[in-house]
């Protein structure tokens, strides 16, 4: 592959320089934002803009930024790349490390250049495959880290009902009883069921239980930008699954959902909510990312179109009995902010102006001039709706003139006190987010 990729480099090389250069994003990102975002006309590149920093990592004693009322501080580092957190009933956190399996197959030179640029940001390299618990020392400020859960494959969502911990892996969930207060997993684990595997493209399997705990809903990401590995990869891609906890059995809940990394139940209505990335490809300020209710057998237009009936022309062949029932998601978000944790905010230690609103964690995209996300925002909701701009709550991931990278945030919970824990797979520590 290497001598058919290197003598178009160059080429490739300067065409990333003079897309970036045309390719400036018109919109900032909160403009995006909403039930109605403007949309412009979708672009076209032989390579997309891309702009990535420089992944250096926290230094001692710095921070990110928080919001006025809040106060941050660091209470887990060195880790692996932490994806999610669970916070247990007996106030431990779990604290799930892992990146891509690197399974996909580099197949044309833009894939190549495009690998490159994007491990420069940190967010390349082998994640932790493991579990690893948090636990507070009481009366003080201090958290001890233990290992929890080793051998795990690209590990995402992390679920437990009643006493029965659920990971999922990026190719099949796995199950352990769990016993409270032990440090390290005693039990050695079980398959529950199998996960769509194949190229794992996008390979976060998002993991969220019913309230009833009677079943799990998975988030599965497509295997492709928009069809380019072909459709048959596609199979229960770029859905939520549900999977019946007693029998194991699965079916598609909502589907065309490019890749919805983050579920939550939105707790005035009880209804199942999703953040998503979008496509890219088209521009910096194309397709926003979104939040949005998902619908039980709802088709939400990807890959055929987005925001509704925007037909994406590049999608052969085209559907336009499908593009016809597409559901327009509730509310963008901006242009390739890249959502990857979603929490709807249950407590009541943060300021009032944080309360029944959806913190979202913003990782960050490489498809865009000048950056956008790399933090976390609360959306406002009322009468089970979004409602407003994104709030800032967490910033300072990225330097200034957005040429390094300190951090970039990904899962949330809320810690027993009701404090917003928040992962940083970048910086590689744990974020605890309280009132002053």
């Amino acid at each position: 592959m290497a001598k058919h990729i290197l003598p178009t480099v160059a080429a490739l090389a300067l065409a990333v320089t003079l897309s970036a250069c045309a390719g400036k994003a018109e919109y900032h990102p909160t403009d995006q934002s909403g039930a109605k975002p403007p949309l412009p006309a979708p672009k076209n590149f032989l390579m997309p803009p891309m702009q990535v920093p420089r992944g250096v990592g926290w230094a001692e004693g710095q921070s990110p930024t928080v919001a006025e009322g809040l106060k941050i501080e660091r209470i887990a580092a060195n880790l692996l790349h932490p994806r999610r957190l669970l916070t247990l009933p007996n106030g431990d956190v779990l604290v799930v490390e892992g990146n891509g399996p690197g399974e996909e197959p580099v197949t044309t030179p833009k894939q190549w250049i495009a690998g490159k640029v994007k491990a420069r940001s940190g967010k390349a390299g082998k994640g932790g495959n493991r579990v690893t618990l948090l636990r507070r020392t009481p009366g003080t400020n201090t958290w001890t880290q233990h290992v929890y859960i080793e051998g795990l494959h690209s590990p995402f969502g992390i679920q437990l009902i009643g006493d029965t911990l659920y990971v999922a892996n990026t190719g099949n969930i796995v199950q352990y009883h769990y016993v409270p207060g032990e440090t390290r997993m005693s039990d050695k684990g079980r398959e529950f069921t199998d996960l769509p595997s194949t190229i794992n493209h996008h390979w976060t399997k998002e993991l969220l239980a019913s309230r009833d705990g009677s079943k799990l809903y998975v988030g599965v990401g497509s295997n492709s930008n928009i069809t380019e590995n072909g459709l048959a990869v596609e199979y229960r891609r770029a859905v939520v699954l549900e999977v019946d906890v007693a029998t194991r059995g699965s079916r598609i809940f909502a589907s065309g959902i490019r890749n919805p990394t983050g579920l939550d139940w939105e707790p005035s209505t009880g209804k199942l909510w999703a953040v998503a990335n979008e496509r890219d490809e088209i521009g910096a300020d194309l397709v926003p990312d979104y939040l949005t209710s998902v619908k039980e057998d709802g088709f939400y237009g990807w890959p055929y179109s987005y925001y509704g009936q925007h037909v994406d022309e590049r999608v052969q062949p085209q559907r336009p009995d499908l593009v016809a029932k597409a559901i327009t998601p509730d509310y963008a978000i901006g242009s390739h902010v890249a959502p990857l944790g979603l929490l709807f905010y249950t407590g009541q230690a943060l300021p009032a102006q944080f309360h029944g609103g959806a913190f979202i964690g913003e990782h960050g995209s490489w498809d865009r001039s000048p950056l956008s996300g790399y933090e976390v925002v609360y959306v406002p909701f009322k009468d089970g709706k979004p409602t407003g701009r994104p709030q800032t709550v967490v910033s300072g991931f990225a330097s200034k003139d957005e040429k390094t990278l300190m951090g970039a945030p990904v899962g949330m919970a809320m810690d027993a006190e009701g404090a917003l824990l928040v992962a940083d797979d970048v910086g590689d520590v744990v974020w605890r987010v309280s009132a002053k």
